[in-house]
């Protein structure tokens, strides 16, 4: 009998012998479909039952935990799915220190991926794990002021936007505590600072790093956390300070490879296959680049999927060859 998703999970996560195929897993943005919790609830499922991965990763628009502050923006038809901020919430440094702390069960935008998140767990099959996407609280703040001014911000005004970071963290831990109640299985922790020409060290250790840590003390509860640390030339290093089982990042742009990032991460790798090859290239090369993440890891301790969002453009013949690719092996 083949395991099932949950089990072969958690035997990838163990190491265990009684692994029978590498796990397996892309996700997506549903554009117009993610404004509505319904709607954003039933394109993921349909999406799973296409492909059948092994994990489901929930993708709301980026904006769902700004919302309730008063951040804007407009669907203008991304490739990555994603939208345009029209609104931004924080335009003075002072302005960081007026954030309110929310309360995901009566903010109306937190409340409805709470939502989604119901009708997903009653709608997907108990043995198949679900994952909710978290930002960071510097993911968050980048897009309340606008990614250059954050920087700016941050450098010039440190302690007003560590007064907004707090509320951020605040709100988020929330966040998770009550999707852990409705029953997910992880997060999908999205860490998009963690990059040398973005932020030194030194600075998202004071910046990122401990507001990180704050949320997550949410999720410890859960077996199936990920940590995504987003763009190129990632620190990848302060995986170490997370502790989270999973690890996914743009192995194929940006150090460490699959091969060499095992060597330096005791448990979970997860990527191998290029989002850019999902979109231009054939479905053979798609199938090559499969294979060769498998021979990278050995098919341990690693689940294929992308480095980050699959674009919507991506043809499903692809899609197909990375979820085919693993009963080869």
């Amino acid at each position: 009998m083949p395991l099932t998703h949950r089990e072969r999970l958690q035997a990838c996560l163990a190491d265990d012998a009684s692994l029978d195929r590498p796990p397996v897993a892309l996700w997506r943005h549903f554009p117009v479909d993610d404004q509505s919790p319904e709607t954003l609830a039933a394109a993921t499922l349909a999406f799973q039952q296409t492909y059948d991965f092994d994990f489901v990763k929930v993708s709301p628009a980026s904006s769902f935990c700004l919302k309730d502050w008063g951040a804007m923006d407009v669907w203008e038809g991304d490739p990555e799915g994603t939208r345009r901020y029209t609104q931004r919430v924080i335009e003075r440094p002072k302005d960081w220190e007026t954030l309110p702390v929310l309360n995901p069960n009566k903010a109306p935008y937190l409340s409805g991926q709470l939502t989604c998140l119901r009708l997903l767990r009653e709608n997907v099959p108990k043995e198949t794990p679900i994952l909710q996407t978290i930002f960071s609280p510097l993911a968050q703040a980048k897009n309340l002021v606008g990614g250059p001014r954050l920087i700016v911000h941050l450098r010039q005004y440190p302690e007003a936007v560590m007064k907004g970071l707090e509320t951020i963290a605040r709100t988020t831990q929330r966040f998770v505590e009550a999707c852990v109640k409705i029953g997910i299985d992880g997060v999908f922790y999205a860490i998009q600072h963690a990059q040398a020409d973005l932020l030194t060290l030194e600075e998202y250790y004071r910046f990122g790093l401990g507001y990180d840590l704050k949320v997550l003390e949410a999720a410890r509860s859960l077996w199936c956390n990920v940590l995504h640390l987003h763009g190129e030339h990632i620190y990848f290093h302060l995986t170490e300070k997370y502790d989270l089982p999973i690890v996914n990042w743009h192995d194929r742009h940006s150090h460490p490879s699959l091969a060499e990032a095992q060597k330096q991460f005791a448990d979970v790798v997860c990527g191998g296959i290029d989002q850019q090859t999902l979109v231009y290239r054939s479905r053979s090369e798609v199938i090559q680049q499969a294979e060769d993440a498998i021979r990278q890891t050995k098919g341990r301790r690693f689940i294929l999927s992308a480095g980050c969002v699959v674009p919507i453009i991506a043809p499903h013949g692809n899609l197909l060859a990375v979820r085919q690719s693993v009963e080869k092996t």
